[in-house]
């Protein structure tokens, strides 16, 4: 008789390896909620990180420097998105839209720890496979395990080095490998601020620098020196340009200080700020008692605009479409001492009468990408088309805004874009009458450099263009323009 194969005796439940429940590491669970949020819902991490941080803070275990590395999480991989997409497409078998947009989100930020961090490898490896078997299963875990052990074969340098093109071969590609920016927004920052690579490396290193909170002190109720006490010396700097500006350098929250809760006092760019002052500083001819803020919201330039009314005995109508932003506007204008109104209307179908006003703001929507350090995601987000749909808009504004200011008044258009479609080409459009229907407008460009503070590095006029790089602001733009007729 033949022997019948023995078959292996059944482990034993104390010998088999028992299943050990992932653990669920608060911080990043918090950083991939917010990377989900920005992903499925076209969210800015801005808004979403410190309501999450809030409500994680209630748990005592959450100490500050949870909230640190949270933060860091979430802007860095947001930030190094495009270099991080590069060096994950090059360790897997399969095209990036293949693989699930929850995995991709995980990996990106395994790979932030490991090439952006001083996160141990070990530790950033193992940290992000936890997440994943909480957040995908145990399966698509393998995945990422297998995933972050190839990219930690190479620190950032060495990995591109391997992903961007030489720069003598394609010097955009290169650029938008390396520093993180979609191609098309590489060439379009290069054609408005012009000259070589340094300067260009400059702006695109800047963008991915985490920006300082910056407040206003209000002038007539709030002053750079109750912040700068408030704040305290070791975690504050005056402002760079502005008088009315105190830079966090330590971080902090800013709602912690009583200023700022009483509205004395708001959180706004160096950037914006001058271009409010230089708004109120330029001349008019004639009298000077009526102001309109013409796209109003979120409010950080009506509410600096209102307390220099004020100090002129002059009105400020601050007007604002969306009611949600309106009602923010009504918050930041809340105790100016000087007459004001908040509106909710359409600055293409004003409410008011053609020549009412001495000053027009018109900061009009844009495709934000001047403030990409503060809105990382918005580089992904937006695409070359968008600049079409705000053109007719942009143009509509600043038709509108010179027609509401009266002969001898003064108009500025701003917007926090340096794309030149955005900026010189609006302007020029508007004041030559190009487009079907337009006709040119009886104006005139005013030189804006004798109105920002002495700030270095404007360009050569009339208009003005700020850069996160040379000024530390957002690359805000401004144009002042005087009715002549």
């Amino acid at each position: 008789m033949s022997e019948q194969p023995r078959s292996k005796p059944a482990k034993s439940a104390k010998s088999a390896k028992p299943h050990r429940r992932p653990k669920k590491d608060p911080v990043r669970m918090l950083a991939f909620e917010v990377l989900r949020a920005v992903d499925e819902r076209d969210a800015y991490a801005n808004l979403v990180l410190p309501p999450l941080l809030k409500k994680a803070r209630k748990d005592e275990t959450f100490q500050a420097r949870d909230a640190a590395l949270a933060t860091e999480l979430v802007y860095g991989t947001l930030r190094r998105q495009g270099t991080y997409d590069a060096v994950i497409k090059a360790c897997i078998d399969r095209p990036l839209r293949e693989v699930d947009p929850p995995v991709l989100d995980v990996l990106a930020l395994g790979a932030h720890q490991l090439l952006g961090t001083r996160i141990p490898t070990h530790a950033a490896v193992s940290a992000s496979v936890e997440l994943a078997r909480v957040v995908l299963g145990d399966g698509r875990a393998k995945f990422v395990n297998a995933v972050l052990r190839k990219i930690s074969a190479h620190d950032l340098e060495g990995w591109l080095e391997k992903v961007a093109p030489p720069y003598e071969d394609d010097a955009e590609e290169h650029l938008a490998v390396y520093h993180s920016h979609p191609r098309w927004v590489v060439s379009a920052l290069w054609d408005s601020l012009g000259g070589g690579r340094a300067g260009i490396e400059d702006l695109l290193e800047a963008d991915n620098e985490r920006p300082e909170v910056t407040l206003v002190a209000r002038p007539g109720r709030s002053t750079a020196e109750e912040l700068l006490e408030a704040v305290g010396e070791d975690s504050a700097l005056p402002g760079r340009w502005s008088p009315y500006a105190v830079r966090m350098a330590e971080g902090g929250e800013p709602g912690a200080l009583e200023a700022v809760r009483e509205g004395r006092a708001g959180v706004q760019d160096e950037g914006s700020q001058l271009v409010a002052m230089a708004m109120a500083a330029v001349p008019v001819e004639g009298r000077d008692e009526r102001w309109l803020d013409g796209c109003a919201g979120p409010g950080g330039k009506a509410a600096l605009l209102a307390a220099f009314a004020a100090q002129r005995g002059a009105f400020l109508l601050a007007s604002e479409k969306q009611p949600h932003r309106a009602r923010l506007v009504e918050r930041a204008l809340a105790g100016n001492p000087g007459p004001y109104q908040v509106i909710t209307a359409d600055g293409t179908r004003p409410p008011w009468l053609p020549g009412s006003f001495d000053r027009v703001l018109m900061d009009v929507p844009c495709s934000g990408l001047g403030a990409l350090r503060r809105r990382p995601e918005a580089r992904w987000r937006r695409r070359p088309e968008d600049l079409e749909s705000f053109a007719p808009l942009q143009r509509g504004l600043l038709r509108e805004a010179l027609s509401a200011v009266r002969v001898g008044g003064v108009v500025g258009y701003a917007t926090c874009s340096p794309h030149l479609a955005e900026t010189r080409v609006v302007v020029e459009d508007v004041l030559k009458g190009r487009g079907a229907g337009a006709s040119p407008i009886a104006a005139e460009l005013i030189d804006a450099r004798p109105y920002m503070q002495e700030v270095p590095a404007l360009g050569d006029g009339p208009d003005v263009q700020l850069w996160p790089h040379l000024h530390g602001t957002d690359a805000m733009y401004l144009a002042l323009i005087r009715r002549t007729g």
